[in-house]
């Protein structure tokens, strides 16, 4: 091999490493410049999964058993799920998806007591305020965002009250701008959606994932329409986007 094409082969090499390493590079930089604290798993420990369409993902709300693919959709809930169960083998985890599609977080409150408090999750991870927001628009809801930082706070102080030992992990809120729903009139309320998500995390020393982050630095590799439809619900490339974060936030 010449010294020409050694370069050329090198460089290809390269490239092609920096391409396999992208995509988790990007989720690490962003949970590294995050600081999150990773959380713990138990042998035989409780997941829980909540919150609205995006971890609903079209589950089978009448599967109610455990680690079943049914019960946790299709979404990035089953991907990290998947992930956790072939790494932690010897864990016996049980797993569980109770989002459901269009919820905000009152109405997350409302069935509180069945789909998180009965399961008594060791983590529970919980992603909702798209709604809390984005229903706002259509006028359907008239919730503010102090409606979102009261109802949240209120939700998971009953749920440290119920579950003291509980390990959190808060998702961001996000968007994709200029994808189909998603447009200028978003901003910039919507991006005090996700500051007090934030606040609510960093309140009960929750594990947050920077959604928003991840997703914006994703664009470096493919357009917005690749990761999401619509500019909120993720692509299976989007899900498999969220659930390497996910799973970046476990020890």
């Amino acid at each position: 091999m010449n010294s020409s094409n050694r370069r050329n082969f090198l460089r290809n090499v390269s490239l092609g490493s920096l391409a396999a390493i992208s995509i988790p590079g990007i989720v690490s930089a962003a949970v590294a410049a995050e600081k999150t604290k990773k959380i713990t798993l138990k042998k035989e420990g409780i997941v829980l999964f909540q919150g609205d369409s995006i971890t609903d993902a079209g589950r089978k709300r009448d599967h109610e058993e455990a680690n079943s693919s049914a019960a946790l959709g299709s979404g990035y809930a089953l991907m990290a799920a998947s992930g956790l169960l072939l790494k932690h083998a010897g864990k016996h985890l049980k797993i569980y998806n109770k989002g459901i599609s269009g919820n905000k977080v009152f109405q997350l409150a409302d069935r509180w007591d069945v789909d998180c408090l009965a399961i008594k999750p060791d983590v529970l991870s919980i992603l909702v305020g798209v709604n809390d927001y984005w229903h706002t628009l259509n006028n359907n809801y008239k919730g503010t965002i102090q409606t979102y930082r009261d109802d949240y706070d209120k939700l998971l102080s009953r749920t440290r009250a119920a579950l003291p030992d509980v390990q959190l992990i808060i998702g961001e809120p996000f968007a994709v701008r200029d994808v189909k729903s998603v447009d200028d009139k978003w901003y910039p309320a919507f991006d005090e959606y996700r500051a007090a998500a934030r606040a609510i995390a960093d309140k009960y020393e929750a594990t947050f994932i920077p959604y928003q982050s991840i997703f914006d630095k994703a664009l470096q590799s493919a357009p917005g329409a690749y990761w999401t439809g619509d500019g909120v619900h993720p692509s299976v490339a989007g899900a498999q986007l969220m659930a390497e974060a996910w799973q970046q936030c476990v020890k």
